[in-house]
C-alpha cells in the first residue's frame, strides 16, 4: 500500500491518546475494558483490510464518484450528508477536546473561544487545499513528530515511575463482559483507513494489501490501544485512575527527560499532540469539504472567477465550532463524545454495506 495510507492510520491512532478515548476506556476498567479493546482491535483490523481491498479495485476514485456511478441520486445525496455528519462530528470532537486541554494546562488566562478560533484559522486554510497537498502536509508533520512519539513511548515503558504491579492488577479484569461503550470508543482509533472514501482519489495506481501489511497494522493498533490504556494505570495506579479528566496529561507530567533540552515531558507531549490533533481535524474536515462539494455547489456564488462555495462551508464550520466552545462544559464534551463513539459501530456497518452494494453493482 501507498505510504500515505499508513499516515492516515497513524494520525487517527496517535491523535486519540490524549482526551476522550483514554478517559472513557479507563472509566470502564472494571467493566470489560480489556476485552472490549481486543474486540475493537479485531474489528478495526477487518475494517482496514476491507476498505483497502475495496478501494484498490477503483484506483483514483473516491466514494462520491462511485456512488454517482453505481447508485441512484435519491440514495447518493442523503448518504453523502450522513457521511458529512459523521466526519464533521469526528473533527469537532477533537477540536473542542483539545481546546479545553490547552486552556487547562497551557493557556489558562485565554478564553476558550480565542483558543478555538486560533485553531480554526490554521485549519480553515488547510481543509481547502487539494487532497494531495493535505497528504503532503500530513507527511511533513509526521516525519518531525513520530520520533518524539517514539521517545515518549520508550520513556513511558522504561521509566522507574512505571509500576507494573498496577498493570497486572488491571489485567485481572480481563474476564469481565465487554462494555459496548468501551468497545465503540476503542474502535475509533482503528478507523483511519475509512478516510480513503476521499483520499483514494490520490492513489491513481493499483495498490496491494498483503497479509504482512495487515499484520503490521494489527500490531500498531494493538500497541496503540495497550499504551493508551495501561501506561496511565502504571503511573497513576488502578484505584482512582477513572476520576482523572486527562489521565495522559498527568502521566506525561510524571516523566522526566534528564538529558533533554526540556526536562518535563508534559510540555513536549502537549506540543506534539497539538500538531497531531491539527492533522486529525485537517483530515476529517477536508473529507467533509470534499463530500459537501458533491451535494451543494452554488455556480453563481463567485468572485473574480473563483467559486466561493467552499468558503461558505468553512463559515458554517466556524459558526458551529464557536457555538460549541461557548456553551459546552468539559463534562458535556465527554458525554457527547461518548454518544458519538457509541454510534460508530452502526456508522461503520452502513459504510460497509454501501461498499458491498457498489462492489456488487460493479460486477454486473
Amino acid at each position: 500500500m501507498n505510504r500515505y495510507f499508513y499516515y492516515l492510520i497513524l494520525v487517527n491512532m496517535i491523535a486519540n491518546v490524549v482526551a476522550s478515548v483514554p478517559r472513557i476506556l479507563l472509566a470502564a476498567k472494571t467493566k470489560g475494558a480489556i476485552v472490549s479493546m481486543i474486540l475493537a482491535l479485531i474489528m478495526g483490523s477487518m475494517v482496514t483490510y476491507i476498505m483497502a481491498r475495496f478501494f484498490n479495485k477503483f484506483p483514483g476514485k473516491g466514494l462520491p464518484e462511485l456512488l454517482k456511478e453505481y447508485t441512484p441520486k435519491w440514495i447518493t445525496i442523503p448518504l453523502l450528508m450522513f457521511l458529512v455528519t459523521g466526519w464533521f462530528s469526528a473533527g469537532l470532537t477533537t477540536l473542542i477536546n483539545y481546546s479545553f486541554l490547552l486552556k487547562r494546562f497551557l493557556t489558562p488566562d485565554m478564553s476558550l473561544q480565542w483558543i478555538t478560533s486560533i485553531f480554526l484559522c490554521f485549519i480553515s486554510f488547510g481543509i481547502l487545499m487539494s487532497s494531495k497537498s493535505v497528504l503532503y502536509t500530513v507527511e511533513t508533520l509526521l516525519v518531525f513528530n513520530i520520533p518524539l512519539v517514539l521517545i515518549i513511548m520508550i520513556k513511558a515503558y522504561t521509566s522507574e515511575g512505571m509500576e507494573w504491579d498496577y498493570v497486572k492488577e488491571s489485567v485481572m479484569y480481563i474476564y469481565h463482559t465487554p462494555s459496548y461503550s468501551a468497545f465503540s470508543t476503542a474502535l475509533f482509533p482503528a478507523l483511519g483507513a475509512v478516510n480513503l472514501i476521499i483520499f483514494n482519489r490520490v492513489f491513481t495506481k493499483e495498490q496491494r494489501m498483503t497479509l504482512l501489511q495487515i499484520g503490521i497494522i494489527f500490531f500498531l493498533l494493538a500497541g496503540n490501544l495497550a499504551t493508551t490504556y495501561f501506561v496511565p494505570i502504571g503511573y497513576i495506579g488502578f484505584e482512582h485512575i477513572d476520576r482523572l479528566g486527562y489521565p495522559w496529561v498527568r502521566t506525561s507530567d510524571a516523566m522526566r527527560l534528564e538529558f533533554g533540552f526540556i526536562e518535563r515531558v508534559l510540555f513536549i507531549f502537549l506540543m506534539l499532540y497539538l500538531a497531531v490533533s491539527f492533522l486529525s481535524i485537517l483530515i476529517h474536515w477536508h473529507v467533509v469539504i470534499e463530500l459537501l462539494k458533491k451535494v451543494i455547489w452554488l455556480k453563481w456564488f463567485k468572485w473574480k472567477e473563483r467559486n466561493l462555495t467552499p468558503y461558505l462551508f468553512v463559515g458554517v464550520f466556524w459558526f458551529i465550532s464557536m457555538q460549541m466552545a461557548s456553551h459546552l462544559t468539559e463534562y458535556q464534551v465527554t458525554l457527547y463524545s461518548n454518544y458519538f463513539f457509541n454510534c460508530l459501530p452502526a456508522f461503520v456497518t452502513i459504510i460497509l454495506l454501501v461498499l458491498w452494494f457498489i462492489n456488487r453493482r460493479a460486477k454486473t
